[in-house]
């Protein structure tokens, strides 16, 4: 599978692409072209020094949308906007949002934008016939990014496509020890996108690190 991910030289991108890039193509897209390629750099020897191949690459965002036939959003809630509106091609993909729009302050609280969601906002802001799913919301980005250790997580998924949704759900189960679920519609996407600051709040008050979920 084609994969293009989006500020894909934040932690959460850079994990995401080491994780998947064993098994698809992924471009990893930034602003910063030069960044991109440098992070991409990175990834190629953290994959292969566990002896396995990767694939990846660095580029700018719009090359990782054309590139791809799924385009993962990893990025700020605050940067939804600007960055769509700078991207064109992206009603002929899968558009993935793992975006919690969420605020620190005694405690992490989720604020979600009028339209419910920060995956239901993507939705409005892109192109009718774009096929937008959530996925990802609930992995701190500590547990993608240390590839030494193997992972036991699970994976919501939420959209309206069944194909599209299907497509998500095989990308998350190539990754060893992650399980997907669906999730539902895309509507249902707040209730998983509400789960990052409640662990956040778990991690915080129990004196636990990157706590994650599962279903048993």
């Amino acid at each position: 599978m084609r994969v293009g991910i989006i500020g894909g030289t934040g932690d959460i991108g850079e994990g995401i692409a080491m994780r998947l890039s064993s098994a698809h193509f992924v471009s990893i897209g930034s602003r910063e072209e030069e960044k991109a390629v440098y992070t991409s750099e990175c990834c190629f020897a953290a994959v292969t020094k566990m002896g396995l191949a990767c694939s990846v690459s660095g580029c700018t965002n719009q090359a990782a949308v054309d590139r791809s036939d799924v385009v993962i959003l990893a990025i700020p809630f605050r940067h939804i906007e600007p960055t769509l509106a700078s991207l064109t091609g992206l009603e002929k993909k899968i558009v993935v949002s793992p975006i919690n729009p969420m605020e620190k302050r005694d405690f992490f609280v989720y604020t979600p934008p009028p339209e419910g969601s920060a995956a239901l906002l993507v939705k409005k802001l892109l192109p009718p016939g774009t096929r937008v799913c959530s996925a990802f919301n609930t992995v701190a980005a500590n547990k993608w990014r240390v590839f030494s250790e193997e992972l036991d997580l699970a994976v919501p998924v939420c959209g309206d496509d069944p194909m599209a949704k299907g497509v998500v759900l095989d990308l998350v189960r190539s990754i060893p020890g992650v399980k997907g679920y669906d999730a539902g519609p895309l509507a249902a996407s707040f209730m998983v996108e509400c789960l990052t600051p409640l662990l956040l709040n778990i991690a915080r008050f129990n004196k636990m690190k990157d706590v994650g979920i599962q279903f048993r």
